[in-house]
């Protein structure tokens, strides 16, 4: 890379200003996506003892100009050390319980010089969790077989339904006897399939008789 002013300048050292502004514009819009709530910091690992760059949504009361995170020593200390580290538990300085994950960024040389780092106050969201688990929950008593279904019955269904009831008298729908097919309508209108519309004309048409005929059944 070619500077105008000071010549050539090794390509290590001309990134390290473009990979930190853009990690900077990155931590500003994750901060402000989710205020109160998620922190997001940027440490320059360059200058450990002034590492913090950019704090954005200041949950933990530090500052830019504060000192690297043990994270954020071992990364300087050891290349190899993972670029992500996610999900793991936190605390903030008054105690408040925080989801964090921290993201190193190296250099070409794979050297880190930064770390992202993102802390989640879980603890505004552990009410609401709980509040929701609630609002979910049913009775233990009627897990097992559900009371009702909430769709409409198809013709599809119905035909199914009918048929499989024949096929239990080792008949077909219209070969059943008057008072088999009485007692398959009940059974249709009991099991909730009278509720959809034409289910009496359908069931009429499969068993061979008239609609009227269906209705009296089922009474």
């Amino acid at each position: 890379m070619i500077n105008k002013h000071f010549g050539r300048v090794p390509i290590t050292e001309a990134l390290h200003p473009l990979i930190t502004l853009k990690a900077e514009k990155i931590a500003v819009a994750l901060g402000r996506m989710f205020p109160g709530l998620c922190e997001v910091v940027l440490h320059d690992l360059r200058d450990p003892d002034h590492a913090i760059r950019a704090i954005e949504n200041n949950l933990s009361g530090r500052q830019v100009g504060d000192s690297a995170t043990e994270l954020g020593l071992a990364r300087i200390a050891d290349p190899q050390y993972p670029s992500v580290i996610q999900n793991y538990p936190n605390r903030f300085p008054d105690g408040r319980p925080a989801k964090s994950t921290s993201i190193g960024i190296k250099n070409p040389a794979g050297e880190y010089i930064a770390a992202l780092c993102l802390n989640l106050d879980v603890s505004v969201l552990s009410p609401v969790t709980l509040a929701l688990s609630n609002l979910v929950a049913t009775d233990t008593e009627h897990r097992e077989k559900p009371l009702e279904t909430l769709r409409d019955r198809t013709a599809r269904e119905l035909r199914q339904a009918v048929e499989a009831r024949a096929a239990e008298r080792a008949a077909t729908p219209r070969s059943l006897s008057r008072e088999d097919k009485k007692a398959l309508v009940r059974q249709l209108q009991r099991d909730g399939y009278f509720d959809s519309r034409d289910a009496a004309q359908t069931i009429a048409d499969l068993l061979g008789v008239s609609r009227a005929t269906v209705y009296n059944y089922a009474k």
